[in-house]
């Protein structure tokens, strides 16, 4: 047992009891304690801020900087920095926190405590026999273990294992905090959405008012992932195959509850807030006053935007190379890092944009592609000092790699300024995931036909030919991971499916590519070579999990490090 200190002290600075005496005087500068307490529109907006919790995407630079969707080009000091070339550590971890330009909460163990005591301090008064009754407290419950629930999710995927705090401490209290298992942390997650689940309605419809709100379909779909995580060789390490089954059944569990894909993928990411559409399952819902500025933070200085600063939002070559072509084939395979064109696939180096799957398109803007009625050139002249406006030569907010992410981004009539406050949702899940849990579950089970199945649900959507009966085995799997990668583009996925899949060694050793775009100004003939942009150091198998910052441990000595850190 030991005093709390260190981090567990940010477990406790919100709404610490004492005893009242003469000296005890509501604050006059905030909400008081008490008042919170006996008010239900004060109860509600406390609830309503537990949602902060869950990291969204739109936090300026999404996760694509941590992976190899984009080229990070931001100071090595940086959270992203570090992640970019792999030099994070114990010592130097918390500069992957916070939710600004060089955290987007990576390093989420300071926030995700922060948050869990919030929650637990709400169920605790909800519980108290003698709180205020309401007729929405069930619901206000229920959605609190949920986003418990979400929270730990968010914390066992970059950490494994953690302790499982369930009641609020506060200063002085005497305490041990031990990591559970992985396992146990599963077992936790799942219980709380289970008793979740009674107390949320099923689903809300597109434009309700409570539309981004907890639901029986949120649970569940969040019950899909967990349990893939926990089926993943990462953490299944004797691949044990009713883990498995356990992912594809949750995953299953919302294949008949009337969602849909939504039949226009790039429409899908820049549709408002509440727009009518039967695909996101949850999501974190923005308003013209408490919106996002995603697309600034995405586009290049065309638009007096910035490209991601120092360009480090820029799709990289990596990333580009794996979109199919058209015709159902992958445009290069791989043996270990050797790249070559598969022929099959009609993929021409002069012209490497044509015939790709409509995904690139709705996903990326290249060299000739037109955006809010401009045509985009990322070229450098072969003689002279000339190149396009969007070339990394004239702003070094202009991508390096010679790609600007499009998606999530606006049309035409949609401003791009720094004044307006976009609001289109983030997906937290939707239903083109559950399609590919399952799939993937599937996959591990033996059963390669469902496997294709729903993975060729998901292409169809895009217009893409269905996966063929003739792949199987280990190309199947690459197969599966791809879509993966193309579907989810952006949403927070690929740097923990990368580790989850235990593929770091493969793509975490591979150099971070753009495209060196060479415009000869007399035959107007432009060229298209590749180019390795960022040698990242060498990838440890330590790295699928993140340290918890060393000053941490030391405060907290019961507390271990994680493996190999």
């Amino acid at each position: 047992m030991k005093k709390l200190t260190g981090l567990f002290v940010l477990l406790t600075i919100l709404l610490v009891s004492c005893k009242k005496d003469i000296l005890d005087i509501d604050p006059l500068d905030r909400v008081a304690e008490n008042a919170v307490w006996a008010d239900e529109n004060l109860i509600k907006a406390y609830h309503t801020e537990l949602y902060n919790g869950i990291p969204h995407g739109f936090h300026l630079h999404m996760y694509s900087k941590y992976a190899d969707e984009a080229y990070n080009t931001a100071p090595t000091w940086s959270g992203a920095g570090l992640f970019a070339l792999n030099t994070f550590d114990a010592e130097n971890i918390t500069s992957a926190g916070g939710g600004d330009f060089w955290g987007s909460y990576m390093y989420y163990w300071n926030r995700g405590y922060q948050y869990i005591r919030k929650v637990n301090v709400l169920l605790e008064k909800m519980a108290d026999a003698n709180s205020l009754a309401f007729n929405d407290k069930p619901r206000i419950v229920a959605e609190a273990k949920f986003l418990r629930a979400f929270i730990y999710f968010n914390l066992i995927e970059r950490y494994g294992g953690v302790p499982i705090v369930t009641k609020s401490y506060n200063l002085g209290d005497t305490a041990t905090f031990k990591r559970a298992t992985f396992d146990e942390c599963v077992a936790f997650i799942d219980k709380d959405l289970t008793e979740a689940i009674p107390g949320l309605p099923a689903r809300y419809l597109s434009g309700e008012a409570n539309y981004g709100r907890a639901t029986q379909d949120a649970c569940l779909a969040l019950r899909s992932r967990v349990f893939l995580y926990a089926a993943s060789p990462l953490f299944n390490t004797t691949n044990d195959k009713q883990k498995w089954q356990k992912a594809a059944d949750a995953a299953a569990a919302l294949f008949t509850k009337g969602y849909s894909l939504y039949p226009d993928y790039r429409k899908l990411f820049i549709l408002t807030s509440g727009a009518a559409q039967d695909e996101y399952i949850f999501c974190r819902n923005f308003t013209t006053t408490n919106g996002h500025q995603a697309p600034m933070n995405n586009l290049g200085r065309r638009y007096g935007a910035y490209g991601g600063w120092w360009a480090s939002n820029g799709p990289s070559q990596n990333f580009v190379d794996d979109y199919d072509m058209k015709n159902g084939e992958p445009a290069f395979t791989w043996a270990g890092n050797v790249q070559t064109v598969n022929p099959a696939s009609g993929y021409d180096a002069s012209h490497p944009y044509w015939n790709r799957d409509p995904r690139f398109e709705a996903s990326i803007i290249h060299d000739s592609s037109t955006y809010h009625g401009d045509l985009f050139e990322m070229w450098v002249a072969s003689v002279g000092d000339k190149w396009g406006f969007d070339s990394y030569k004239q702003s070094s907010d202009n991508p390096r790699t010679g790609y600007i992410i499009k998606k999530f981004m606006p049309e035409a009539d949609v401003p791009l300024n720094w004044q307006t406050f976009y609001t289109n949702p983030w997906p937290h899940f939707r239903l083109a995931e559950m399609y590919l849990n399952y799939a993937e579950a599937k996959f591990e089970l033996g059963d390669e036909a469902a496997c294709r199945e729903y993975i060729s649900k998901v292409r169809q959507r895009a217009g893409m030919p269905d996966i063929p009966a003739t792949v199987t085995g280990e190309n199947l799997r690459q197969r599966l991971y791809n879509e993966r990668r193309i579907e989810l583009a952006f949403e927070s996925h690929r740097f923990f499916d990368i580790r989850r899949w235990k593929i770091g060694s493969i793509i975490e050793n591979r150099p971070v590519r753009g495209m060196n775009i060479i415009k000869d100004l007399t035959t107007k003939v432009t060229t298209y070579t590749p180019v390795s942009l960022l040698v990242k150091n060498p990838w440890h198998e330590k790295m699928n999990l993140l340290p918890i910052e060393s000053a941490e441990i030391r405060r907290n000595p019961e507390l271990s490090q994680t493996k190999d850190w």
